[in-house]
């Protein structure tokens, strides 16, 4: 299939093309049909399948289209956890339409709001944005989302994670009860379920990549290591690979700014990332790796899930995750987009456990390699 059987407006695929994207995705096959048509949508996808373009193409078609685009107030609003993937996810929707008049505007907290009020003010016709901030400019009333017509929640399982079910429900009754819902997870627990209840309305159900399945292509070794030997294990296996970048995970922040300093007093150039730094801290450590200024960044669970490196090689569970399902999402950062990828986990005594959970969860057992 290609994007042109999706039936795409010429502007998209002119961006498209531009991007070099050859043909969509398991979950833009079946998704962009389904929301281009106006339906609700229920999507269950890892991050990293392209599900933002999943609902990015078919909402901005469909603003194209829309006749009353040229009146005031926000048309699209794109909730989501982080204020990372808040960032990405504006990078790639101005992408998408860059040959058209559509406006895009993002908004997440820890900088300063007066940037993103102007940007507001001058008009937006999509807004992405963290639940925290919005609901402050929306107490401040300078954003109102009474002209909604398409709302997507993205990665709605790693919004309870993080506690966000409240700010949710607050929001909820601001939109319009006629508008289009998109909702994308990457697993379906129980309260998952009930949220997608009270917010979509006769959805279509779209399924790509099982928890199980996006594992496969990945090379998982196994180190068992005793605590106090982390760092040479950790320092052993990035000198191995001089030319590879790698995404180190911690368990806590303190962790993570620990493994970062005993790196740079062993000489490997890296950043670390998590709550406590600031977003311009955090912007600038994910620039630096991206341009292979710094080739290890460390980063707790929740920070980096808005990192997305195409080409990243080597992912490093140094502490292991409190629960399996987050190992299936970490390590799925790498062996995108056809790469090679590896993940790395360093396993002691006490976190036996979880090891064996791993195994279960992915139907694998993981290489042992000390």
């Amino acid at each position: 299939m290609t994007f042109s059987e999706l039936n795409l407006s010429k502007p998209i695929l002119r961006a498209l093309e531009n991007k070099q994207y050859q043909s969509p995705t398991p979950i833009q096959q079946q998704a962009i049909p389904v929301a281009l048509s106006g339906r609700d949508l229920l999507g269950l996808a890892q991050t990293g399948t392209g599900k933002t373009a999943a609902f990015a193409i078919p909402i901005i078609q469909q603003l194209m289209s829309n006749r009353t685009r040229g009146t005031k107030g926000v048309k699209a609003l794109i909730l989501t956890p982080t204020r990372e993937l808040a960032i990405q996810i504006e990078e790639c929707v101005r992408d998408y339409s860059q040959y058209t008049d559509i406006r895009t505007c993002v908004i997440f907290g820890g900088v300063k709001q007066n940037p993103q009020v102007a940007a507001i003010r001058r008009g937006v016709d999509i807004l992405i944005a963290t639940p925290g901030r919005l609901l402050d400019l929306i107490g401040q009333r300078i954003i109102s989302l009474d002209t909604v017509c398409h709302f997507v929640l993205d990665e709605a399982d790693r919004m309870l994670d993080m506690g966000f079910v409240h700010d949710i429900r607050r929001l909820i009754p601001l939109l319009p009860k006629r508008r289009q819902t998109l909702f994308f997870s990457a697993t379906m627990p129980k309260s998952i379920a009930t949220l997608s209840q009270s917010l979509l309305h006769n959805p279509q159900r779209v399924e790509v990549a099982p928890v199980s399945s996006v594992v496969d292509t990945i090379d998982q070794q196994l180190y068992f290591v005793e605590k106090p030997d982390k760092i040479d294990l950790l320092v052993k296996v990035l000198d191995k690979g001089p030319d590879n970048n790698a995404l180190v995970f911690a368990r806590t922040k303190h962790g993570a700014d620990k493994i970062a300093r005993k790196l740079k007093q062993r000489g490997i150039n890296c950043d670390a990332i998590h709550g406590n730094k600031s977003q311009n801290a955090r912007q600038r450590a994910l620039e630096n790796f991206k341009n292979r200024k710094t080739r290890v960044i460390i980063a707790t669970d929740i920070a980096a899930r808005g990192i997305d490196i195409a080409d990243l090689s080597t992912v490093v569970n140094f502490d292991m995750p409190d629960v399996a399902e987050t190992y299936v999402h970490r390590i799925g950062r790498t062996g995108r987009a056809g790469h090679h990828g590896r993940a790395l986990t360093f396993c002691t005594q006490d976190e036996y456990p979880m090891l064996r959970d791993i195994q279960k969860l992915t139907k694998r057992k993981l290489t042992r390699v000390q």
